[in-house]
C-alpha cells in the first residue's frame, strides 16, 4: 500500500527517493562535538536547502562519523549530494572552528573527511526503521558510555 504523503510531485515526475548516507572524519578523529557539531549540522541543512534536497534525520555517531537520511529528487545524483555536503561543510568548519587546528594542524591541503562514504537507498518500508536508528545514535552512545564507567 502506497503512502502518498511520502511522494513528492515535480513538474515531470513523482518520486520517493531516500538515502541513508554515512561518512567519517579523516583518521577517525573524534571532533564532531560541541561547537563543531552545531556548525556542521547547521551547514548541512543550509547545503540541502541550497541544492534542493532535504535532510530528514541527522545524527553524529561516536564523535567521528555522521548519519543522514536524505530525500532527493531524481535529477540529483548521490555523488553530487555527498560532494556538496562534505566539501562545503569541511570548508566552513575549518574556517569557523579554530579548535580543529589541534587535530588537523596543516594549514593547506588538509582534509576533514575520509575520502569514502556509505550510501544505501531506502524504500518506504525501511524509512521509519532507518530514521529511528539515526535518531538513536547519541542515546545508544550515552548508554554504552555509562555502562563502561562502572
Amino acid at each position: 500500500m502506497k503512502d502518498n504523503k511520502r511522494i513528492t510531485y515535480g513538474i515531470t515526475s513523482a518520486f520517493n527517493l531516500n538515502y541513508h548516507i554515512i561518512w567519517g572524519t579523516k583518521y577517525r578523529n573524534r571532533i564532531l562535538k560541541g561547537n563543531v557539531e552545531v556548525v556542521l549540522k547547521k551547514t548541512l541543512l543550509e547545503v540541502a536547502l541550497k541544492y534542493g534536497f532535504s535532510i530528514d534525520h541527522m545524527e553524529i555517531g561516536k564523535d567521528d562519523y555522521i548519519h543522514l537520511l536524505i530525500s532527493a529528487p531524481p535529477k540529483l545524483s548521490v555523488t553530487n549530494i555527498v560532494r556538496w555536503l562534505k566539501g562545503i561543510s569541511a570548508w566552513r568548519l575549518f574556517r569557523e572552528c579554530p579548535e580543529l587546528q589541534n587535530s588537523y594542524w596543516k594549514k593547506s591541503n588538509r582534509h576533514l573527511w575520509s575520502h569514502s562514504y556509505y550510501v544505501e537507498s531506502i524504500g518506504t518500508t525501511n524509512q521509519r526503521a532507518v530514521a529511528k536508528y539515526i535518531d538513536d545514535q547519541r542515546a545508544k552512545e550515552v548508554k554504552l558510555d555509562d555502562s563502561t564507567s562502572h
